[in-house]
C-alpha cells in the first residue's frame, strides 16, 4: 500500500481524515480507494493537457481497473494495490467505470442547465464513492445504499458551494444556470468574483438541497450499521459544519480567505464520532435545523 497510502497522507482531504476511525484493515482498503479516487480526478483536472489526452489517459484508467477487477495484471502501481480490495470487498467494475464517466464530464462540461443535470454529476463523483466506501466498511441492511446515494449529494453539492471561488477561475461554473436565472445572477458575475445579496439567495437555494440530502442520509441510515459507518458519519459531521459556516459568512466565498474548518474543530469532530458510535448514539451528528 506504498503509492495509496503515500496519496492518502499528502492530500490532507476530509475524506482521508475519516479513515482514522476505522479499523487498520479497513483504513488501509479506503486508502487504496481514496488513492485511485484521487489518481482518476487528477487526470481529469489538469487543465493545462489537452482534453483529448486527458481523455485517453482516463481510458487507460479505465482499462487498467478493469483488468484489476477481472483478476488480469494492472499496469498501474495504484490499481495493483487495489486489486486485493477489490477482491475482498466484491466492489464491481460498473461503479468504477461510472467514477470515471464523472471525471470525463469534467472534461468539457463547465455549465450545468439545471438541478437534474448537477444531480447526475454528483452521483458519478460523490453518490458513486460512497457505494464502493460502505461495501469497505461493511453492512447489513440494503438500505444502506440509499444512505451512500444521498450523502454523497450533500457532501458534493457543499463542496461546490465552497469551491465557486476556485472553480470560477478555471472557468467552471458547477451552480444550475436555472438557478443563475432564478436569482438574476450572471455568469459574468461568478466568474468575476462579484459578491451580492443576489448571488446568497442563490448559494442558499443550492444550500437547501444539500441539507435536504443531509436529512435523508440521517433518516435513511438503518440503526443496525451506525457502527460501520462512522467514517462516513463523520463525513457527514464534517461537511455540515463546513455547511453552517457557509451560511454564517452569508456564502461569501469571494474573499481573499478561503472558507474552511479549523483543525481543532476537526479533531473535537473525530473525537464527537468516537464517542457517538462507542456509545451507540442513535441520532446523526448533522441535519437538524440550523
Amino acid at each position: 500500500m506504498q503509492h495509496s497510502q503515500t496519496i492518502t497522507r499528502q492530500s490532507a482531504s476530509n475524506l482521508a481524515l475519516a479513515f482514522i476511525l476505522l479499523a487498520p484493515p479497513r483504513r488501509h482498503a479506503m486508502a487504496a480507494l481514496y488513492a485511485f479516487c484521487r489518481q482518476v480526478d487528477d487526470v481529469a483536472d489538469e487543465d493545462r493537457v489537452p482534453v483529448a489526452d486527458r481523455r485517453a489517459r482516463l481510458a487507460e484508467w479505465r482499462a487498467d481497473v478493469q483488468r484489476a477487477c477481472t483478476d488480469a495484471s494492472p499496469r498501474f502501481p495504484v490499481n495493483q494495490e487495489l486489486q486485493p480490495v477489490i477482491r475482498a470487498f466484491h466492489l464491481p467494475f460498473t461503479l468504477f467505470d461510472e467514477l470515471i464517466q464523472g471525471c470525463e464530464m469534467d472534461l468539457e462540461t463547465r455549465r450545468y442547465a439545471t438541478a437534474a443535470d448537477l444531480r447526475l454529476y454528483c452521483h458519478r463523483v460523490a453518490s458513486v464513492v460512497g457505494l464502493l466506501s460502505i461495501e469497505i466498511f461493511g453492512y447489513q441492511n440494503s438500505r444502506c445504499r440509499d444512505y451512500a446515494l444521498a450523502l454523497g449529494q450533500a457532501l458534493q453539492l457543499t463542496n461546490i458551494l465552497r469551491d465557486v471561488r476556485n472553480d470560477a477561475e478555471r472557468g467552471r461554473i458547477y451552480l444550475p444556470l436555472a438557478d443563475l436565472e432564478a436569482h438574476r445572477v450572471s455568469e459574468a458575475e461568478i466568474l468575476q468574483g462579484r459578491y451580492s445579496a443576489r448571488y446568497a439567495e442563490l448559494a442558499e437555494a443550492v444550500a437547501a438541497r444539500a441539507r435536504h440530502y443531509y436529512r435523508q442520509a440521517r433518516d435513511t441510515l438503518p440503526r443496525e450499521d451506525q457502527r460501520a459507518m462512522v467514517a462516513a458519519e463523520l463525513m457527514g459531521a464534517v461537511y455540515w459544519r463546513l455547511l453552517e459556516k457557509l451560511q454564517r459568512h452569508r456564502f461569501n466565498v469571494f474573499t481573499p480567505a478561503p472558507l474552511r474548518l479549523s483543525r481543532a474543530v476537526k479533531l473535537r469532530l473525530i473525537w464527537r464520532s468516537w464517542w457517538r458510535h462507542g456509545f451507540r448514539c442513535p441520532r446523526s451528528d448533522y441535519g437538524d435545523v440550523a
